[in-house]
């Protein structure tokens, strides 16, 4: 009985210990793996879109929207009223350009519950090299 015990045993550390060195060597061989002909990363997108601030006072909502980037940004306030029965709003959307800074106004009858700011990217024709 105690040799069965003892060979089990002996079994058992030994399939732990391979365990213990296979596993962490096919770990490393499939990181290089693909690692001299990887494809060429993707290019990131180039920045865009306005930085917009919103502030609420009482019923009132106001956001200025700033565009820094060379792409025309389109922006639309959203107004959520807190009271069931005031109708929430959406302004008219408004073209914001390059380096320009556009001021959105909305308001509620009481108070205001939410605002949000969607935005819209309209890319600009870019140059092509000669």
């Amino acid at each position: 009985m105690h040799s069965v015990r003892r060979r089990a045993r002996v079994l058992l550390a030994a399939s732990l210990a391979v365990a213990g060195i296979l596993v962490p060597l096919g770990i490393f061989l499939a990181g290089r793996t693909g690692t001299g002909a990887s494809a060429p990363a993707a290019p990131s997108p180039d920045p865009s879109g306005s930085e917009c601030r919103t502030s609420i006072r009482g019923s009132r909502v106001v956001a200025y929207c700033h565009n820094p980037f060379p792409s025309t940004d389109r922006v639309q306030l959203h107004t959520e009223c807190r009271r069931w029965w005031d109708i929430d709003a959406d302004a008219a959307p408004v073209d914001v350009g390059p380096g320009k800074t556009v001021r959105l106004d909305d308001r509620c009858w009481k108070e205001v519950g939410s605002v949000w700011i969607t935005h819209r990217v309209q890319d600009t024709p870019r140059r092509r090299p000669v």
